[in-house]
C-alpha cells in the first residue's frame, strides 16, 4: 500500500492507504474522503473528485493527458496549475506521501 494525505475541504488531514495500480480516486473514496464525490465513475467526465498536488516528495507527477486536462478547465470550478482528477492518477510508490487538498466550490 502506498500512504497519502489528504486535506478535506474543512481543513481535516487524513492519512489514506491506496492500493497500487488503482486510481486514486477508489482509495479516497473507500476512506469517506469529503468532497470526492466522482459522480462520473472515474471517466475523467464531471470534475468532482478535482484535488490539488500540495506536495509530491517523490518528484513531479506525470502530467495529465489531454481528456483530463480538457476536464479541469472546462469543468472544474477553481482550476490552477496544481490541479488533477484523482480517477485519473493511477498509485505507484512514486505517490508515497504525497498530499492533496480537496479542491473546493463545487
Amino acid at each position: 500500500m502506498v500512504k497519502v494525505k489528504f486535506i478535506e475541504e474543512t481543513g481535516t488531514r487524513r492519512d489514506v492507504d491506496a492500493k497500487e495500480g488503482e486510481p486514486l480516486m477508489y482509495a479516497a473514496k473507500d476512506a469517506g474522503i469529503e468532497g470526492i464525490i466522482a459522480e462520473c465513475g472515474g471517466s475523467a467526465m464531471c470534475a468532482t473528485c478535482h484535488c490539488y498536488v500540495v506536495e509530491a516528495p517523490n518528484g513531479p507527477l506525470p502530467a495529465p493527458d489531454v481528456a483530463e486536462a480538457d476536464t479541469i478547465e472546462f469543468n472544474a470550478e477553481t482550476p490552477t496549475e496544481a490541479s488533477r482528477l484523482t480517477c485519473q492518477l493511477v498509485v505507484t510508490a512514486a505517490l508515497e506521501g504525497a498530499v492533496f487538498q480537496v479542491a473546493t466550490g463545487r
